[in-house]
């Protein structure tokens, strides 16, 4: 495998696990320092001995929480004004809120990493945890917010 191979690998176990943490810190209130130390320190280095395993890249799954956390009373009703009429965050499903709170940082906050990336990344986080309506709600709402965020990167297939 590449470089760049390794790298997005890393970083999609960290896109990964920054749902996961975002999802601990909604449902048990844990703190962000708090479940940043026990993802950095207990679960990115146990080695469950399978092959393949790919380790996170802990800068960036860092990165991912303070970044979501610092712009979340930002980021929740951008995303509210994008869910169905009657449907607000604060009823969606708890992982697709972490999804959807961490896929819009990347697309305000890295434009490093190209909006179609994030859209399809966090798809398929979605479809790790559902196998039902969830990665299409994912999909629509994440396609309308690149398309408003990162509009410049959808003009050529415009017309």
């Amino acid at each position: 495998m590449s470089k760049s191979g390794k790298k997005q690998d890393a970083r999609r176990a960290a896109r990964l696990a920054s749902v996961q943490a975002l999802y601990q810190m909604d449902i048990a209130g844990t703190d962000l320092t708090d479940v940043i130390e026990e993802f950095l320190v207990y679960r990115f280095t146990q080695d469950d001995g399978s092959a393949g395993t790919v380790k996170p890249d802990a800068t960036f799954f860092t990165e991912l929480m303070k970044g979501v956390v610092r712009l979340q009373r930002d980021i929740d009703p951008v995303v509210d004004k994008q869910l169905k009429i009657g449907w607000r965050l604060s009823r969606v499903d708890s992982t697709v809120r972490a999804i959807l709170r961490a896929a819009l940082f990347e697309l305000l906050e890295r434009p490093d990493v190209p909006a179609r990336v994030v859209i399809n990344e966090y798809i398929e986080i979605a479809h790790a945890f559902f196998d039902e309506d969830e990665p299409k709600v994912v999909n629509g709402v994440l396609d309308r917010l690149a398309r408003i965020h990162r509009a410049s990167e959808f003009e050529h297939n415009q017309g």
